[in-house]
């Protein structure tokens, strides 16, 4: 293996975990967004308010997004278990 293959695989799988957590991780930020928004506007500086709905809607994005995320691995697997093959022969 070559280190440019190396590299480009490296590159591949570092580009498939962002893909797959993006949807998530903006979920959470834009829920938290607005539940500090409206904490702002009523006054109410709960601290522990913001984690029942960020971890509702993070389970809804896990729920929603799930199939995707799945199919989405085991297509990058099955690419990459075929780059193995075609590296070793």
């Amino acid at each position: 293996m070559s280190l440019g293959m190396a590299i480009n695989l490296l590159r591949g799988g570092v580009l498939q975990v962002l893909v797959m957590a993006a949807p998530i991780l903006l979920i959470g930020m834009l829920t938290g967004l607005i539940i500090s928004i409206i904490q702002a506007t009523t006054s109410i500086q709960e601290q522990t308010l913001t984690f029942v709905p960020k971890i509702a809607a993070i389970l809804g994005a896990v729920a929603i997004f799930g199939p995707w995320l799945i199919s989405s691995m085991v297509q990058f697997t099955i690419r990459l278990f075929q780059q193995i093959s075609a590296m070793s022969g």
